[in-house]
């Protein structure tokens, strides 16, 4: 996948990562597993979100251009019968 953290960003979620594990299975977690976990969601589970996130964009765009096609037909004159 073409995700590129910075390394602020990846040692922001290391460190979430690390107080998930703490906090809800009670479990210390060195930083090394934290990032082996955030490399798994990275590669196994961001592109799932990642192609949801663009159908919902196309979804938008979809929905924008039929109202915009909607004011563009408002705009039409009539034709006189010859």
């Amino acid at each position: 996948m073409f995700l590129k953290l910075s390394k602020e960003q990846q040692q922001l979620m290391i460190s979430e990562i690390q107080t998930f594990f703490s906090l809800e299975r009670d479990e210390e977690i060195t930083e090394f597993a934290a990032e082996r976990v955030l490399d798994f969601v990275k590669e196994s589970l961001a592109p799932h979100f990642y192609n949801a996130a663009i159908q919902d964009a196309k979804h938008v765009a979809e929905q924008q251009f039929s109202s915009l096609e909607d004011e563009i037909l408002t705009l039409e004159r009539p034709l006189k019968n010859i």
